[in-house]
C-alpha cells in the first residue's frame, strides 16, 4: 500500500468515519471512475489545485467530475489571480502527485473551496492518494473533512 493511500486512510480513521476505500482497477479519469463505480461523472469530486501569480500559495478546488473551474470566478475566491500550479509544487504541499490528489490528507494545511453542486448528490466519491483509489461519501462529510468552504466556482454553460 502507498504510503499517500496509507495517509488519507489514517485521516479517515482518525477523524472517526467508517469509509471504504474502492479500488477503480485502471480508471484514471473522472469518467472512467464513475463507470466503474456505476455513478453520474458528476459524482466523482475532482481536486483541481491553482496558483496564487502573487503569493505562489496554493488553493485545492474540490469540483463535480463533469464540471470545470471558472479561472476569474476562483481567482475572486482566492483573493488573487490564480495560474495553473507546477506539479513539483502540489507534491510539495500536498504530498500527493497530479491525478492522485486527495480532498484530505495533505502534508500541509491548503486553503480549500467545495463546489456546492456537489452537495446534491446522497454520495459522492474522491481520490485516496493514489490515481486509482477513492472513497465515498455523502457531500457533507467530505467537506467537513476537507474543511472545504462551500463555494460556486464553476464555469455558466
Amino acid at each position: 500500500m502507498s504510503k499517500s493511500l496509507k495517509r488519507v486512510k489514517s485521516v479517515l480513521i482518525e477523524a472517526g468515519v467508517n469509509l471504504e476505500v474502492i479500488e477503480t482497477g485502471t480508471a484514471t479519469t473522472a469518467l472512467a471512475a464513475a463507470e466503474s463505480l456505476g455513478c453520474l461523472v458528476d459524482q466523482i469530486a475532482k481536486s483541481i489545485i491553482f496558483q496564487g501569480s502573487q503569493t505562489g500559495t496554493l488553493y485545492l478546488f474540490v469540483t463535480a467530475g463533469a464540471q470545470r473551474v471558472d479561472l476569474d470566478r476562483a481567482a475572486g475566491l482566492a483573493g488573487e489571480p490564480l495560474v495553473k500550479a507546477e506539479p513539483t509544487d502540489i507534491r510539495t504541499i500536498t504530498g500527493f502527485s497530479i491525478g492522485a490528489v486527495s480532498p484530505v490528507g495533505h502534508l500541509t494545511p491548503i486553503s480549500t473551496f467545495f463546489d456546492a453542486f456537489l452537495m446534491q448528490f446522497p454520495i459522492i466519491y474522491a481520490a485516496a492518494g493514489t490515481p486509482i483509489h477513492v472513497f465515498g461519501c455523502p457531500p457533507a462529510i467530505m467537506q467537513s473533512l476537507c474543511e472545504g468552504l462551500i463555494s460556486d466556482f464553476l464555469e455558466k454553460m
